[in-house]
C-alpha cells in the first residue's frame, strides 16, 4: 500500500517524542513492504513549495510552511490552520497522479483535518485518526478558554472535520476511550491504539553527550524529565518535588525540553534556589536518547484539572531504558493502576505529595527496587507498546 503519515512535525530536526514515534512507525510499515510517505511542514524560506527527502527508507515530503513553535500563540494558530492549504497545494498533483491507499491522521495538529478530506473525498483514502491530544478540550479544562468563546468554537470545527472523515478513530488508554464516548457519542468507530516504541535499548556512547561529567553530576541520582514543559504538564508538581528533595545531597533533578512554561519553570527553580535542579532546552533526538542511558529515574506529570487521560508518550523512552518511573497524573487516569498493578512504576494522583516525596526518597534510597521497576517496565512495553503491535492493529482494519 501507499500510507501517507500526516504530522505538524518530523525527524532528524525535531525533539519532540511524537516526531520520533511517527518515524519508528513509518520505519515498521517500511520493513512490511509499504510504501511510506510522511507529509510535514517544512520551512516557509525553502526553496520550493514541496522538498522531498528519505529517511531510513522513508519518504519525507516538506510542504512550504511558516514556524508554529517559539513564535506565540496568535501566530501558531494562524500557521497551523493553514496546514491543510499548504499541504494540499504542495503534494496535490503527486497524489492526484499516485494516489494514497492509506492516511494517518495524527493529533495533535487538529489542523490536517482538511487535507485528509481531499484524500477521502478525491480518491476514498482510508483513514485512521491517531488522537493522542483533546484538544481544545483539555484547554477548556484547564480554564484557559471558555466553551462557548469564539476561539473554542473556532478550534472545535477544526476539531471535527478530523471526525468526520477519519474511518477509525485511535485513543491512547481505555479511561480515553470513555470520555471521548461521554463527549462525542455520535463517532462509533474508535478503539484504543496506545502509544509505541522501537524496543530495542540505547547503548551508551558518552561521545554523544556526557549529562554527568558537563553538568557535575557524577555522583547523585538523577531524576529526569524530559519532554514539552507546558500548561497540561503541570511542572509546579514536580518543581515541588524538587524542593520537598532539598535535604537529601544524593538527589538531582534535570528538566530537558522545551514549552510555553519552560521560563516559569526557570524562573521558579531561582525563586527558590533550587540548587538541586538544572533546567536545560531540548536536545536533538540522539542526545536525547543518550541521557537516558545516564539517568536513574524517569519522572512525568499532568495537570490534575485534566479529564482526558493521558499515556505520555516519554514514558516509553523510560520504558526502553528499563528506568523506574515517577510520577502523578489527574484524578482517575488508568494509568496509576497500570503502573503500580505491574510492578512497572509508581503513579500517584497530583496533589498527593507527600506521597510522591516518600517514593522519591524509597527510589533513591534503593538500587535493587529501581532495578526491578525498571526492567518490569522493559517487560511491559515489550508486551503492549511495541511497534510492530501498532502497525499491525493500523492494518487490520483496511
Amino acid at each position: 500500500m501507499r500510507i501517507a503519515i500526516v504530522s505538524d512535525d518530523y525527524l532528524p530536526d525535531s525533539t519532540l517524542v511524537h516526531a520520533k514515534m511517527l518515524h519508528e512507525l513509518a520505519v515498521d510499515f517500511t520493513k512490511k513492504g509499504h510504501e511510506v510517505f510522511v507529509i510535514a511542514p517544512g520551512k516557509y524560506s525553502q526553496s520550493a513549495r514541496l522538498i522531498k527527502d528519505k529517511i531510513d527508507g522513508v519518504n519525507v515530503w516538506r510542504f512550504r510552511s511558516k514556524e508554529t513553535r517559539g513564535v506565540g500563540k496568535i501566530k501558531r494558530a494562524i500557521s497551523e490552520s493553514l496546514f491543510s492549504f499548504n499541504a494540499w497545494s504542495a503534494i496535490k498533483r503527486e497524489v492526484d497522479a499516485k494516489p494514497f491507499d492509506m492516511c494517518i491522521n495524527y493529533a495533535p495538529s487538529i489542523f490536517f483535518g482538511f487535507l485528509v478530506r481531499w484524500f477521502k473525498r478525491k480518491h476514498n483514502t482510508f483513514v485512521y485518526f491517531v488522537l493522542r491530544d483533546l484538544f481544545p478540550q483539555w484547554v477548556i479544562d484547564e480554564g484557559m478558554l471558555s466553551e462557548r468563546s469564539i476561539i473554542t468554537k473556532y478550534f472545535r470545527f477544526f476539531e471535527k472535520i478530523n471526525y468526520e472523515y477519519a474511518d477509525v478513530i485511535g485513543l491512547m488508554s481505555d479511561a480515553n476511550l470513555a470520555y471521548f464516548h461521554e463527549l462525542y457519542p455520535k463517532y462509533k468507530k474508535i478503539e484504543v491504539l496506545r502509544n509505541w516504541a522501537d524496543i530495542s535499548p540505547q547503548h551508551s556512547s558518552i561521545s554523544t553527550i556526557n549529562i554527568r561529567k558537563k553538568h557535575g553530576l557524577e555522583n547523585k541520582i538523577i531524576f529526569f524529565y524530559g519532554g514539552n514543559i507546558g500548561h497540561a504538564q503541570d511542572m509546579s508538581n514536580l518543581v515541588r518535588l524538587a524542593k520537598n528533595m532539598q535535604p537529601y545531597e544524593n538527589a538531582h533533578f534535570l528538566f530537558v525540553g522545551q514549552g510555553d512554561q519552560f521560563n516559569f519553570v526557570k524562573n521558579e527553580i531561582e525563586a527558590l534556589s533550587l540548587e538541586n535542579t538544572t533546567l536545560l532546552p531540548s536536545v536533538s533526538q540522539s542526545q536525547y536518547k543518550e541521557i537516558l542511558t545516564q539517568i536513574d529515574i524517569g519522572l512525568f506529570s499532568l495537570a490534575k484539572s485534566h479529564k482526558a487521560h493521558n499515556f505520555p508518550g516519554k514514558l516509553l523512552g523510560y520504558m526502553v531504558q528499563s528506568l523506574p518511573i515517577l510520577g502523578s497524573v489527574n484524578l482517575g487516569n488508568d494509568l496509576i493502576d497500570f503502573l503500580n498493578n505491574k510492578d512497572a512504576g509508581i503513579a500517584f494522583i497530583n496533589g498527593e505529595d507527600d506521597k510522591l516525596l516518600e517514593a522519591a526518597i524509597d527510589l533513591m534510597d534503593n538500587n535493587d527496587l529501581r532495578a526491578s521497576l525498571g526492567e518490569n517496565a522493559y517487560k511491559v512495553l515489550s508486551e503492549y507498546f511495541s511497534v510492530e503491535s501498532a502497525t499491525e492493529k493500523i492494518l487490520s482494519k483496511t
